[in-house]
């Protein structure tokens, strides 16, 4: 497509917007994806300390939808996913209790190497700030046919020209809480043996998940994620929670170690609080919204909502 005009700009490359594309670019459909960040990945972000990833987005994956166990059962041949555990931990004020559920699914490399996987072939500009989008369709004055924004409400309103009536109505209607996501190395694995852990009624965490075990590869490393209210006083300055932070895992897992190295990740827009009716939006202007909002808080949910809109799009422009 090099030389090609899109004729859909997707604004975001977490795994919403590529799965769009995709269903895009399978359909001829020239298609060009901007994104803001230095790489692919969105909420599915990963980051790498002394060469070895951590996950400081989405703590995990889970699978129920036939087609997107398809996408899976790819990755898994391909070494990039792998079936994690099927119970996590409770703590709460009745103690710790087990907590069994449905499969959840790891990557050893990050999350964001199935992004990056997915986004294969495909036109994508990172390091690319969007600044407005508007009537005709046009994104930052290049026209295109469709505009599909694929990012947080709150996010899309700052995009949105006000005469972009459906669109706008559609992102003011959806609603977000905060996170902060802390990964924490430890000179010793001293804790007792779990894969991660739902934390109930705590001022301060809600999940935490052994990372080593995550990964496969042992390394006493822990990522915790806050509720929102402890990151709503973190929002502004998110690396002075640490110490709260790593306060909270220590006494929590009764650890007699002190962490190594803390980082701290502030995620402002984390989780959508409702979803939203249908999988996607798309309106007579030319301008789709896709993501998790439409549905459960899922990464399976932001994939299904990128793919149907993207298939919808692709019907409109070929028929």
């Amino acid at each position: 497509m090099t030389g090609e005009r899109a004729r859909v700009i997707v604004v975001g490359a977490g795994i919403t917007g590529v799965a769009c594309a995709r269903e895009l670019a399978a359909a001829g459909v020239p298609v060009q994806i901007r994104e803001r960040a230095r790489v692919v990945g969105g909420r599915m972000a990963s980051k790498r300390f002394d060469g070895r990833p951590a996950d400081i987005g989405a703590a995990y994956f889970t699978v129920s939808d036939p087609d997107f166990a398809r996408v899976v059962e790819g990755w898994r041949a391909a070494g990039l996913a792998r079936e994690w555990t099927d119970t996590f931990v409770a703590y709460g004020a009745d103690g710790r209790r087990a907590a069994p559920g449905p499969m959840r699914w790891a990557a050893p490399g990050g999350l964001r190497s199935l992004v990056t996987e997915l986004a294969t072939g495909l036109p994508v500009t990172v390091d690319r700030l969007v600044l407005g989008v508007e009537p005709g369709p046009s994104v930052d004055g290049t026209p295109c046919e469709a505009v599909v924004l694929a990012m947080p409400g709150p996010q899309a309103a700052l995009l949105l020209d006000p005469a972009l009536a459906d669109a706008t109505r559609a992102v003011q209607a959806q609603q977000w809480t905060s996170t902060l996501s802390a990964v924490l190395r430890f000179p010793h694995r001293r804790w007792p043996d779990f894969a991660g852990a739902f934390v109930n009624d705590h001022p301060v965490l809600t999940v935490l998940c052994d990372d080593g075990d995550r990964r496969g590869d042992g390394e006493p490393v822990l990522v915790a994620h806050t509720t929102a209210e402890f990151a709503g006083r973190h929002l502004l300055q998110p690396t002075g929670a640490a110490a709260d932070v790593e306060e909270a895992v220590r006494d929590l897992l009764a650890l007699p170690d002190p962490a190594d190295h803390v980082h701290v990740h502030r995620w402002t827009y984390a989780k959508p609080a409702a979803g939203l009716p249908g999988a996607y939006h798309l309106d007579d202007d030319g301008v789709g919204l896709a993501g998790d909002a439409f549905g459960e808080p899922r990464v399976q949910s932001a994939w299904l909502s990128g793919r149907n809109l993207g298939r919808a799009l692709a019907r409109r422009l070929t028929a």
